[in-house]
């Protein structure tokens, strides 16, 4: 059992509803009226809280072509380079406030990702109930210590981290003063595929680090995080959009609407499901007990005449004898004359 933590006024680990995160990004365009439909439709979804991501191009990166700063590799913006890509992706920090407004009013938490100490500043005026540390950012030390010393919620990703990385990230916050601290698996690759999300880690995470675990997830649809749940997950971060035919930076691997809802009550359903350990009836079971399997005499048996496998079987419902008494049954004789479908009982067999 790992310990909880609490956003705002919602507690999330063990013995807590799954906590689901939708991440806003670049999927607003630049346009403030699109992001506030995106927060509405987050909570039309049944999502908890609201993510966005706080930097400028010239916050997470310098104006460059060098080679350096050109992408490559295989994504979805390759050839760009990284101060074009985060100008177009960021989210007006003036905008910032007013959505976090938003969400709050429709009861979601609103917080972000800060990428540079001045916007763990700001996010910090503007009264974010938790800081979120983007996977690529676990390897600045410094960056996640200035989080830390804030003593809000510090949720982490490890995407693209070794053991030793995150066991650094997480000795950094806690010796900076985090004490509650929560890690998502993460698979950086856009979109990601299920078979590189190694969704058993979940647990080993939880189980070597003593915290809340969850998943922040890249792929498409909706099963890996479902799986997620069912392995322990208890924060979900999933990208929402409007509509993908939209475009823009995140478009391919986010949710539409009725997909991310279709997400939460999946989710949610697999979270009942998952229950307690229990062995035997369940309280909805009890009806169905009466359809279990017993001994019934078959064919017509005059008193006197022995119970045979012919005359005595195993078969539904349940009103006869154990079948494990069957061995003992057979041989002996009737005590009186029994019609077929009657259930076997003790008083029907000789002594």
């Amino acid at each position: 059992m790992t310990p909880q933590i609490q956003i705002g006024n919602r507690p999330v680990g063990d013995g807590a509803s799954v906590y689901v995160v939708a991440e806003l990004s670049a999927n607003h365009h630049q346009d403030f009226e699109q992001a506030v439909r995106i927060v509405h439709a987050a909570k039309q979804a049944g999502a908890d809280a609201v993510k966005l991501q706080t930097y400028t191009a010239d916050t997470i990166t310098i104006a460059s072509d060098r080679e350096y700063f050109r992408i490559g590799g295989g994504t979805l913006w390759d050839g760009r380079t990284l101060h074009d890509l985060y100008g177009e992706a960021h989210t007006p920090w003036e905008w910032q406030p007013k959505l976090k407004q938003v969400a709050n009013d429709l009861g979601m938490d609103l917080f972000s990702s800060p990428f540079d100490t001045t916007a763990v500043d700001f996010l910090e005026e503007m009264g974010v109930p938790a800081h979120k540390l983007a996977s690529f950012e676990l390897v600045d030390i410094p960056l996640i210590q200035k989080m830390a010393r804030t003593r809000k919620p510090l949720i982490m990703s490890t995407g693209m981290a070794t053991l030793e990385e995150i066991e650094e990230a997480v000795q950094g916050a806690r010796q900076a003063g985090a004490t509650q601290i929560a890690l998502l698996k993460c698979t950086s690759t856009y979109p990601a595929s299920p078979d590189d999300m190694n969704l058993r880690t979940i647990p080993e995470l939880a189980r070597r680090f003593g915290v809340p675990v969850g998943l922040s997830d890249h792929t498409m649809g909706i099963a890996v995080p479902v799986a997620a749940v069912a392995v322990g997950a208890c924060i979900i971060e999933k990208h929402l959009t409007l509509s993908r035919s939209l475009g823009g930076p995140d478009s391919a691997f986010s949710l539409e609407p009725d997909e991310f809802k279709a997400m939460v009550d999946a989710v949610r359903t697999a979270q009942r499901a998952l229950g307690d350990v229990h062995f035997g009836l369940a309280a909805k079971e009890a009806s169905s007990r009466v359809f279990r399997r017993s001994l019934f005499v078959v064919e017509d048996v005059p008193k006197g005449q022995a119970f045979t496998t012919g005359n005595v079987r195993s078969i539904r419902p349940a009103h006869g004898l154990h079948t494990r008494h069957l061995p003992e049954i057979l041989g002996k004789r009737a005590t009186r004359d029994v019609r077929r479908g009657t259930p076997l009982s003790w008083d029907l067999i000789e002594k």
